[in-house]
């Protein structure tokens, strides 16, 4: 089936562009939830006049973007944990808790999009990035220290 997406769309293409899709993932998925349209005659003549719409919602999308990553990149957080003696965490320090430390500064992140391979189990100093846009990427430092 071949649609015609409406948003950007990870792994899948840009919004604008025409592209093959399994029948199911596009009829139970894409369409339902409007990220895209059947790519039939109809559809591809109202692509070709919304083309410009799409242009100017994704450099505005862009736009806060950077603003967001313009504001976060640098930064520097401190979470404290509980730690043995070695400096090995009791549990571990995951996205969710970064999350709640940006929110508590006052950013709104979506814990989903903070990129942290595996949970933070040791005290120390790491570097984390965050998918703020497709390719928006903003380091921050998140410091783990020993607390509670």
């Amino acid at each position: 089936m071949k649609v015609i997406l409406r948003e950007d769309i990870e792994n899948l293409g840009k919004a604008g562009e025409v592209v093959k899709v399994a029948d199911g993932y596009g009829r139970n998925y894409l369409i339902p939830r409007r990220l895209a349209l059947v790519a039939d005659v109809r559809n591809m003549k109202a692509l070709e006049h919304d083309r410009m719409v799409i242009e100017k919602r994704a450099k505005k999308a862009r736009k806060a973007a950077e603003d967001v990553a313009a504001s976060i990149s640098g930064m520097s957080l401190s979470i404290s944990a509980r730690a043995g003696e070695e400096g090995k965490l009791f549990g571990a320090v995951t996205s969710r808790d970064i999350a709640e430390a940006l929110d508590a500064k006052g950013i709104k992140v979506d814990r989903k999009v903070i990129l942290l391979e595996e949970p933070i189990k040791q005290l120390g100093e790491y570097t984390v990035k965050i998918r703020i846009a497709a390719e928006v990427l903003p380091e921050i430092s998140v410091s783990v220290v020993a607390g509670e």
